[in-house]
């Protein structure tokens, strides 16, 4: 028997599969918009002289890339709403557990490219007057972000997958979206290849704008 799509359901429920890719889109940008915060500094204490705040940054980067993102959505929104008292809002539930996932990683890309920046930059910052954190801001870390430009790209793409994990809590991104729909029309096959071609689009989107963000920052260094 031939499979036949039918198109008049994915025409009638596209409006709401596209508005759940914005709002994956949304959390994306939010997970890694404060995962970049939250990796930067501790990155930059993972380099740290001092012991305890370097084995603060070691501990909080294990623990989160050595447990699965599912298992810390399901403490952020089920477990922590028991020590707390309140319940957790899927939303701030959803962007809270990817940001802290996202952190981890991008701590890692952050520690590794301030490392490959020559030790001699920061010897030399110092013997112009400039204090450790000075030397940081102006002269290393905007070399190393040119470096990590196509790790943090890698980084969003993966955040931008994973956060259909999110669904599992009732959140209606692009997945819980796709997955609702297939409930009350049965059309599992259009609509999870209409699914799968949308994360296929904003990924292709996202790979070709690291690729320009790529490009004018090397040309900038040339000049």
């Amino acid at each position: 028997m031939a499979l036949e799509l039918n198109l008049s359901i994915i025409t009638e429920n596209l409006p709401l599969l596209l508005k759940g890719a914005g709002i994956t889109l949304e959390i994306t940008a939010l997970s890694v918009g404060l995962g970049l915060l939250i990796g930067m500094f501790v990155g930059v204490a993972k380099l740290s002289d001092n012991r305890f705040i370097r084995g603060l940054a070691s501990v909080y980067v294990d623990c989160i890339r050595g447990t699965p993102l599912l298992v810390q959505i399901f403490l952020v929104y089920f477990a922590l709403p028991q020590i707390i008292g309140h319940r957790i809002d899927p939303f701030v539930a959803a962007v809270g557990a990817c940001s802290i996932n996202s952190g981890a990683y991008v701590a890692e890309i952050f520690r590794a490219g301030i490392q490959s920046i020559d030790k001699g930059q920061m010897e030399a910052s110092r013997a112009l007057g400039l204090n450790w954190f000075q030397a940081m801001r102006f002269v290393i870390m905007p070399q190393a972000f040119k470096r990590i430009i196509p790790p943090l790209g890698n980084e969003f793409i993966a955040m931008l997958k994973d956060s259909s994990l999110v669904s599992v809590i009732g959140f209606e991104e692009l997945t819980r979206t796709g997955q609702l729909i297939i409930s009350r029309t049965y059309a599992a096959f259009e609509i999870w290849i209409v699914v799968a071609l949308l994360y296929l689009i904003m990924t292709l989107a996202i790979s070709r704008f690291v690729a320009l963000l790529e490009k004018r920052f090397s040309k900038g260094t040339r000049k």
